[in-house]
């Protein structure tokens, strides 16, 4: 082995040999302290050395370099030393604010300031625990329970305790855990599941679920689960106008309900990041609107309020889904009846229209269609614009890769210009849309933009974060994010 070889294995076992120090470190702030620790963004709960290597790698976006571990690790092991609240904390955002503005001081009284909201407060978290109760469990069902258990730390915030669907077998509960532990898309669930087939429960992770069967949605007493004060998450799309989610609120201990589908009628139709403050105590019924109103509304405001949206048509490229045919067969719905794994189907969609419900200064300026295509999950978003102001692409993709990273809308709006991507690429993504800058055109008044979304778990990100500002167990974030975004050019 050469020299130079040596030198980048040592390289990179000394930096695993770091990363593995870390992990004990962020788990005890997460389990002790009830702070999550996460890099522009990416969380570093549970994850592997690998995993951890790759959040400090993803910083090459900002300044075209890896954000060293030898930087973060300090940062983490002051973080443990003062014996913190309740938070979400940034360590690369952190690290740059210290760069920046307290050049010379000593790390940790920066720190001590920068937090000393939580400082000496270990473990104190102000938010209260919620119930929340899956009404159905399907595709986001499943996913909306593998957050919620990977979040539920030290009981604080929203805690999964009952699902709710009809019985379909005799052996229901082992199939409905089956699912929720194995997953075609998605992968293996991170942990360990049991089934209590006596009790009715699912045992994941600590959290126990009870499984409830039920026809009727307004006739569930959950108080005789101990469940009160729960927020019901339908996600069964049965019904979506206020007289039919209503139902849920005449079962015992249900106080509020989430609809997982675009709402009709008046219901508020929620695209966190855009218009969450709009969520009131008053309100008994929210909607989380659908997975591409949330992966293109975010980016059309940040374009909006920039630029200025004139006109634009909305193409959604869409995978198929559980509401199609596997092969040719009778269906309700316009050529949804023909097999979609093996064609391309046009179809409709309200995505356009919805995006006024969270955006209403772009009321009747969008269209939109959508075609279904042959692939099980991540979908895109053409995005065709007519804006007030001039742009070029160089200055689009510049403000939005800012967007993305350090602006109100950095949990929604994703950015990336890799050559090689592809929609796989994009399974699992925590944001509800990820703007492809090498796709981007500009031409004048004239843009398009290209928006990959995980329609599945991407969305259920969003469908959380409502939930949780429903709730009110937002954790407090430090540093505070700006408004707007500070990243000046691409590199």
């Amino acid at each position: 082995m050469n020299q130079k070889s040596e030198a980048a294995l040592d390289t990179w076992i000394n930096r695993e040999a770091l990363a593995e120090t870390m992990i004990p470190l962020i788990g005890r702030l997460y389990r002790e302290n009830n702070v999550v620790t996460s890099i522009h963004g990416r969380s570093l709960i549970n994850q592997s050395v690998v995993g951890i290597l790759k959040a400090h790698r993803f910083a090459r976006q900002i300044d075209d370099v890896e954000l060293p571990l030898e930087e973060t690790f300090p940062v983490l092991q002051a973080l443990t030393e003062l014996d913190l609240g309740a938070g979400s904390v940034d360590l690369a955002r952190l690290l740059a604010k210290f760069k920046t503005e307290a050049a010379g001081s000593e790390l940790k009284d920066f720190l001590r300031e920068e937090l000393a909201e939580i400082v000496g407060k270990r473990g104190a978290d102000a938010r209260v625990s919620t119930d929340v109760v899956l009404y159905g469990f399907g595709r986001i069902g499943r996913l909306l329970a593998r957050i919620m258990i990977g979040h539920s730390g030290g009981g604080h915030g929203l805690r999964l305790r009952a699902i709710v669907v009809r019985k379909g077998s005799e052996n229901d509960l082992v199939k409905r855990a089956s699912l929720l532990r194995r997953d075609s898309v998605h992968g293996p669930f991170e942990g360990t599941i049991s089934v209590d087939e006596e009790q009715n429960t699912i045992l994941a992770n600590g959290t126990l679920i009870n499984v409830i069967y039920s026809n009727d949605p307004s006739t569930v007493d959950y108080t005789a689960y101990g469940i009160n004060d729960a927020i019901v998450v339908d996600n069964t799309g049965r019904w979506r106008d206020e007289e039919g989610l209503s139902q849920h609120l005449k079962s015992k201990g249900v106080s509020r309900v989430v609809l997982t589908a675009p709402g009709k009628g008046g219901l508020k139709n929620i695209v966190h990041g855009v218009n969450h403050k709009d969520i009131t105590s008053d309100d008994k019924i929210v909607t989380a609107a659908s997975c591409t109103t949330n992966a293109i509304t975010p980016v059309l405001k940040a374009i909006n309020d920039k630029y200025g949206v004139v006109h634009g048509h909305v193409e959604t490229v869409h995978s198929f889904t559980n509401d199609q045919n596997l092969i040719d067969n009778f269906h309700k719905g316009e050529r949804r009846g023909r097999a979609a794994s093996l064609n391309m189907v046009i179809t409709e969609t309200g995505a356009a229209k919805a995006v006024a419900k969270a955006l209403p200064e772009l009321e009747g300026k969008l269209t939109g269609n959508a075609i279904r295509v042959p692939t099980p999950n991540v979908s895109m978003a053409i995005l065709n614009l007519n804006l007030e102001k001039d742009a070029t692409k160089e200055e689009l993709n510049t403000y939005l890769r800012g967007m993305s990273l350090d602006s109100e809308l950095h949990k929604q709006i994703d950015y990336i210009d890799s050559p090689e991507v592809v929609s796989s690429d994009f399974v699992g993504s925590r944001r509800a849309g990820i703007v492809d800058g090498l796709a981007t055109i500009a031409n004048g008044k004239n843009a398009v933009l290209y928006v990959w979304y995980d329609n599945e778990f991407g969305y259920s990100c969003q469908v959380i974060r409502v939930l949780e500002e429903m709730a009110g167990v937002h954790p407090m974030l430090f540093p505070v994010v700006a408004k707007e975004p500070v990243v000046e050019a691409i590199g």
